[in-house]
């Protein structure tokens, strides 16, 4: 089995997955401030409003959980890769 990467683009997806985590991170702040913000009763808010709670943002967490094991992997393996392929012998 062989194994090969570009390390300059497993680099850049790192770095690309990583910097979704702050734009997760700020459509779920600005969707519990909304929500937290906005007058609305009744049984649709109270609905939405526990699946947020109960399902919707933990999902958010868990992919962001993702994207930075994820970016770190990338990053690793390419310093790694890199590392490698400039040992001399």
């Amino acid at each position: 089995m062989s194994v090969g990467a570009d390390i300059a683009q497993l680099t850049d997806l790192g770095g690309t997955l990583k910097a979704q985590i702050d734009i997760i991170e700020g459509l779920r702040g600005t969707v519990t401030s909304s929500l937290g913000s906005t007058v609305w009763t009744g049984k649709t808010r109270d609905d939405f409003e526990a699946q947020w709670n109960e399902q919707f943002s933990s999902a958010l967490t868990q992919l962001n959980n993702a994207f930075e094991a994820a970016g770190t992997n990338c990053q690793n393996l390419a310093t790694n890769l890199d590392q490698l392929m400039n040992q001399t012998v």
